[in-house]
């Protein structure tokens, strides 16, 4: 075998084609595999457009297999190994030539499609530089050819509408147009040119399937703070086995090894390196510590000194350790907070407490403004990605401002507060009108919307402070999700002209106004609200016997709670310092429009009501801010409510003599009746849409771990989701769901219960393992009268990550009569109604034996140690 390092453009160079053969897996990358390649896509950006020469970016190695020379002369590759990277790269091209297409600059998308993506003078599958797996192949021609259906439903659309998204937000956030043209061609020279590749050649007669399966079943390899302690003690002769006993092995023993390799990474970044990264922090660790020396007395130094910050790291990831009580709350909030975004600057503000640079109160100060930055952000909508970024920068910067001889919080708020490209802390005006009308809850994680609740809790000050590790509280909507009849009867009084209760609902029923704590939630329920009210005053939280001493609960008192929360928001979380942000910044809502957009499969459509509840104002604002702006992206696919083309649409210029937007619709795969209403089940909703911007909390949406656990009334779980399913549904399908039910445990199941007001029941079945792991196909909702095909979730569970599997799921579940899931919501949660338990039992039952006979299957041929996921 051949090893030679190469570039992406010069691996693709010239007539070649890239073949991936059967028994590879299918494309598997999703949101979290492509958003780190797009974060080190974007740092070699930034240098590259601040005059600096990018240093390669190591992406992986290819393993490929010489075929026979095809007419022409064509060479041909088998890919052994690395097809995740290449197929990654080229929707990225694809997508980088149709941004091209879609600004005007037809030279280089031209350029791009030709040199990168196809064989020119070759006809059929030779035409194409890279021949995905059967099953991907479809997918994948579709985004080289731009046919209808590019960017549709699966692991390659999704991937090919990722980068799409993220070079169009990129460009669009840059400024003026030469601007963003530039910042484009810089990430096409990156792709291009900056990203090294180890090309690995087979010679011909080499077994390719032996070789696949050595690649896929190695040891464990060296970490990289494992190489870091090599070289060190290799640099200590004498001094090593002290150093090593009395320094190394008691700070790897307390942060064990994934926290020793953090440690090691932020002591690159807090000395100033924002440019780090924690899979190359062996190589820049070992750049810093030659500079030093061979002097053992110097290396011995710095291994103290990490061993000093490692107690540091400890009273950051577990506060107990902190001794100051008003740092130590900071720390703790910080911590439920999650995440490690804060810490390059909590271990910076370690660094000089312990050293005598400020005082513990000054510490928290300048902390608890680093809380604020992030807990605005959430409440505006601002995206997350750039955070972490931020706070990379901000010790190089703190200490910079600190020159000027301000305090330690000064120094802090003040960068916080300069705005630098994603860089933006919120305001009080803005923080107020998002309150008032974003989907608080579809923002962040929960257990960071939980944190924002308990603290609004806490300001009012309750003389028996709540103990909220036993409380066992969630998040709760007063105007429940799913409400009955009696809660649209009171929004009907309330709705403004032309504007249906069920649009005032969506506008209203996520805002933190109609959001509480609550233990209570299963009783809750979607009871009216005097029933509510009686539980709510109850409740030993002031914010819930505050909401009980309301008369009703529509639009008046949800906003009026509100603009009450938002006040002590405010005084919660301090913003920025005036006249020092930007005042020309974007709302954060027509950014997420935007990316909305983009991420739409092909084959689907929204209404503008689903998007002004995805970010937080109304339909005519949406309708408004596209009608004025007729380029967006997928501006066809938003409908009006009853799936009708909108009398006001229009293409944007150069476009005038397009077909009628039904026609394209239909082409893509949206079906219409003969009144020109698309298809429902094609319809993306705000939760759809939320799921597709990464906005969906999959914690929040899965199965309590306590199914079977009583209420504070004493009733069980099971005992709440038949009540409701009897007092909602007709006799045939309760009957038809509770038969269907017991099927499923007869046949070895289990049935697992939600954590919502509306009880849900999920079909599990429990795996073993190295990992305990659960799979369940729907979800039951008694009182909205669905069931869900969760596409969602299994898509990231073996055996269901496969795509073939979910597409026979679903081409099962369409046999059924009363079903009709859409094939563009194949990652989503498509679902039907309950009643199709009634009449059609008997086949719904015959899905669910195929489903627990596919992952039978599976379990039986997967070792007892394998870990599930594992590359193949």
């Amino acid at each position: 075998m051949h090893a030679q390092e190469t570039t992406f453009s010069k691996l693709v160079h010239g007539e070649t084609q890239f073949q991936v053969p059967l028994y590879q897996r299918t494309y598997t990358w999703q949101r979290d595999e492509l958003s780190r390649l797009w974060d080190d896509v974007l740092e070699l950006v930034e240098d590259k457009r601040a005059g600096n020469e990018p240093t390669a970016h190591f992406l992986g190695s290819v393993v490929l297999a010489p075929e026979r020379v095809a007419a022409g002369g064509m060479q041909r590759w088998l890919v052994v190994d690395g097809q995740q990277r290449l197929t990654t790269l080229m929707l990225a091209f694809t997508a980088l030539r149709d941004r091209h297409r879609e600004r005007g600059r037809e030279k280089k998308a031209a350029r791009i499609h030709d040199l990168i993506l196809v064989n020119g003078y070759q006809d059929g599958n030779d035409h194409y530089r890279l021949l995905p797996t059967q099953a991907d192949r479809e997918a994948y021609i579709a985004c080289v050819e731009s046919l209808p259906t590019a960017g549709g439903p699966g692991n390659i659309g999704g991937a090919y509408r990722f980068f799409l998204a993220a070079l169009t937000e990129g460009e669009e956030n840059v400024g003026e147009e030469s601007a963003g043209e530039e910042w484009v061609g810089a990430v096409e020279s990156v792709l291009r040119d900056f990203l090294s590749i180890v090309s690995i050649t087979a010679a011909e007669g080499d077994n390719v399937y032996r070789i696949f399966e050595s690649i896929n079943n190695t040891g464990v390899g060296l970490s990289q703070s494992d190489l870091l302690r090599n070289y060190l003690f290799m640099r200590l002769p004498k001094r090593g086995e002290a150093v090593y006993r009395n320094l190394w092995l008691p700070m790897q023993e307390l942060l064990g090894p994934a926290r020793l390799e953090l440690l090691v990474w932020l002591d690159l970044v807090v000395g100033g390196d924002n440019r780090a990264k924690q899979s190359e922090i062996y190589r820049d660790q070992k750049k810093r510590l030659e500079q030093l020396g061979p002097d053992e007395e110097v290396l011995e130094a710095e291994v103290a000194r990490l061993h000093v910050r490692a107690g540091r790291l400890m009273r950051i990831v577990e506060p107990w350790r902190e001794s100051d009580p008003g740092l130590r709350d900071v720390l703790e909030r910080l911590a439920r907070w999650g995440g490690q975004t804060h810490y390059p600057l909590a271990l910076l503000l370690l660094d000089r407490l312990d050293e005598g640079g400020c005082t513990p109160q000054e510490a928290a100060t300048a902390l608890s403004f680093a809380e604020s930055y992030m807990v605005r952000r959430l409440f505006a909508g601002n995206s997350t990605t750039g955070n972490n970024r931020t706070f990379m920068e901000l010790p190089k910067e703190v200490m910079r401002e600190l020159e000027n001889e301000c305090s330690l919080a000064d120094a802090v708020r003040h960068t916080l507060s300069t705005k630098t490209g994603a860089r933006v802390w919120p305001s009080d005006t803005v923080m107020q009108e998002s309150i008032r009308s974003r989907p608080f809850y579809k923002s962040g994680r929960s257990n960071q919307r939980f944190e924002i609740l308990r603290r609004l809790e806490e300001s009012y000050g309750a003389s028996e402070p709540v103990d909220y590790a036993k409380a066992k509280l969630t998040v709760e909507h007063v105007l429940p999700q799913q409400p009955a009849q009696q809660w649209f009867d009171l929004l009907a009084e309330e709705s403004a002209e032309g504007e249906s209760p069920e649009e005032l609902h969506s506008q209203l029923v996520h805002t933190l106004g109609n959001l509480t704590l609550s233990g209570d939630n299963a009783r809750l329920s979607n009871h009216p609200f005097r029933r509510k009210q009686q539980i709510l005053d109850s409740s030993a939280l002031r914010m819930n016997q505050r909401i009980a001493g309301q008369e009703r609960w529509g639009r008046t008192e949800i906003l009026a709670r509100a603009d009450e929360l938002a006040q002590r928001s405010l005084e919660l979380w301090p913003g920025p310092l005036d006249g020092v942000v930007h005042a020309d910044v974007e709302w954060a809502g027509w950014g997420e429009l935007r990316q909305a957009l983009l991420s739409m499969p092909a084959g689907t459509w929204t209404t503008y009501g689903d998007l002004a509840a995805l970010i937080g104002t109304h339909a005519v604002a949406v309708g408004n801010h596209i009608g004025t702006r007729p380029a967006l992206h997928g501006a066809y696919r938003v409908l009006m409510a009853d799936g009708k083309i909108s009398p006001g649409f229009r293409w944007p210029e150069g476009r005038e003599g397009a077909s009628d937007p039904r026609e394209v619709l239909e082409f893509e795969g949206v079906p219409f009746d003969e009144w020109g209403r698309a298809r429902r089940s094609h319809r993306l909703t705000a939760a759809d849409l939320a799921t597709l911007v990464g906005k969906d909390d999959l914690e929040d949406e899965a199965p309590s771990k306590g199914p079977r656990g009583s209420g504070a009334d004493g009733e069980s779980a099971a005992i709440r989701f038949e009540k409701l399913l009897r007092d909602n549904q007709t006799p045939d399908t309760v009957a038809g769901v509770l038969a269907s039910l017991r099927f499923w445990t007869e046949r070895g199941g289990t049935l697992d219960y939600g954590k919502k007001s509306e009880t849900s029941c999920f079909p599990m079945l429990s795996l073993g393992g190295a990992r305990s792991r659960s799979l369940w196909p729907l979800a039951l909702y008694p009182v909205s009268g669905t069931a869900e095909v969760v596409f969602q979730h299994l898509k990231r569970r073996p055996p269901f990550d496969d795509e073939l599997l979910r597409r026979e799921m679903m081409v099962r579940l369409n046999r059924v009569k009363g079903i009709e899931l859409a094939e563009a919501k194949l990652d989503l949660r498509p679902s039907f109604p309950l009643e199709v338990f009634a009449e059609h039992g008997e086949e719904l039952r015959g899905v669910l034996e195929w489903f627990a006979h596919t992952v039978a299957l599976t379990e039986a041929r997967r070792p007892v140690d394998e870990e599930p996921g594992a590359p193949a």
